[in-house]
């Protein structure tokens, strides 16, 4: 018989991310009594600042509880202007700025206001899961651009260049990356906006949400090729950097003709974000912000720890990453072996399966950033449960013949 909710082909392909699959899977195993360590969730294990919650609190109890401007509250986009300015040297104007439900709506926003159906996106891989699946759904091609650890998983102009053609309407970065921890330099980003000069069909997409948590110096692209400003999107908001994944609130910095699209597409889907997640992120914005840098040496010093843990497995390879909160280490040598308990393991997938079932440790395998033989894994977690994982790690990776 017909079925009224049989899926729209847009979204055919589309399903639950492999990370979200991954989480349940483990809290499942939790709730029958094993003892699972969870390394999969992109999430800083850090609080909100205390004065983020008492400026939320505060904003409840004067009333500013009902609907903002649908591209979020003046307040808010003068303290992402102002951050712009004293961190990354270029001060958008509010009209170019839109406050979104997090940075996933801005790419959503973006995408449904912009691609036809056909036309193409150019992805780095590795990739954030949601990138491609979010073209699709907005009717876009996704075409993939693929990175090795070699190239320290970053495009390279020529590599840029071959791949754009009529079709191509968007190029889509992040820096620092999720999963791979890479970072383009200013010397990069100068390249790639040469060979972006002479394409002005392509929108140039930047995903800066873990800018706080670099390693090296950190650049923004609009900063580096302002030239390019009329058609660059800046994706960023205050879930990594901040602690405040739950609060939902990220932005775009682009040209007006873009922002005024976007918000067409946002005032039929949520209409403004949360009224008192505004006025915490602005407080996150306008306050201290030495604790960012006290948070990322922490971080810093995990992934220390954990890099050298991981490539002391002889089995794993893990280079190091410059920025956000993850590594990424190459399984390629655990293919065709066994473990001590009679498992095979042929691929990335396999290797987390396997892990999972006989140690108890949760990762994600590469092949669910476009980059398969990788898995990534994040550091975010205790230092106590990072050495307990890599202990249990060690161990299954030892006992594979």
């Amino acid at each position: 018989m017909p079925d009224p909710f049989r899926r729209s082909t847009r979204i055919d392909a589309v399903e639950l991310s492999e990370i979200l699959k991954i989480s349940e899977l483990a809290e499942a195993l939790k709730r029958v009594g094993r003892d699972i360590i969870t390394l999969g969730t992109g999430e800083p294990d850090f609080p909100t600042p205390p004065h983020v919650i008492e400026a939320a609190h505060q904003a409840a109890r004067r009333g500013e509880t009902v609907y903002t401007l649908t591209a979020g509250t003046i307040e808010l986009r003068e303290a992402i202007a102002d951050g712009c300015q004293r961190e990354n040297g270029y001060r958008p104007e509010i009209g170019e700025i839109i406050v979104s439900t997090g940075a996933k709506q801005v790419l959503y926003n973006a995408f449904a206001a912009t691609l036809d159906p056909g036309d193409e996106v150019l992805i780095v891989a590795p990739y954030w899961t949601s990138y491609p699946d979010i073209v699709t759904v907005c009717g876009g091609k996704p075409v993939v651009l693929p990175t090795t650890a070699e190239t320290g998983f970053r495009i390279t102009p020529d590599q840029l260049r071959a791949a754009i053609r009529p079709k191509t309407r968007w190029l889509l970065l992040n820096s620092p990356s999720n999963p791979s921890g890479s970072v383009y330099s200013e010397t990069d980003f100068a390249a790639l906006a040469d060979v972006l000069r002479v394409a002005p069909q392509v929108g140039i997409m930047v995903d800066e949400i873990y800018q706080h948590i670099s390693y090296v110096p950190f650049r923004s692209f609009r900063a580096v090729a302002p030239d390019l400003a009329d058609h660059t999107l800046i994706v960023n908001g205050v879930s990594k950097s901040y602690a405040m994944t739950g609060w939902r609130i990220g932005w775009g910095i682009g040209p007006k003709r873009l922002a005024s699209a976007m918000l067409a597409v946002q005032s039929q889907i949520t209409s403004g974000a949360s009224s008192v997640s505004q006025a915490a992120a602005a407080a996150a914005l306008n306050g201290d912000q030495q604790m960012l840098a006290e948070r990322a040496d922490d971080f810093r010093e995990r992934r220390d720890m954990l890099a050298a843990a991981l490539n002391a497995t002889g089995v794993l390879d893990c280079p190091s990453a410059d920025g956000a909160f993850y590594l990424f280490p190459g399984c390629a040598a655990a293919f065709g072996r066994t473990t001590a308990q009679g498992r095979k393991i042929d691929n990335d997938a396999d290797f987390c399966e396997v892990l999972l079932e006989e140690q108890g440790v949760a990762l994600v395998p590469g092949r669910a950033f476009g980059t398969p033989g990788h898995v990534r894994l994040s550091y975010a977690y205790s230092r106590a449960s990072l050495h307990e994982a890599a202990t249990r790690i060690a161990r299954f990776c030892a006992s594979m013949t």
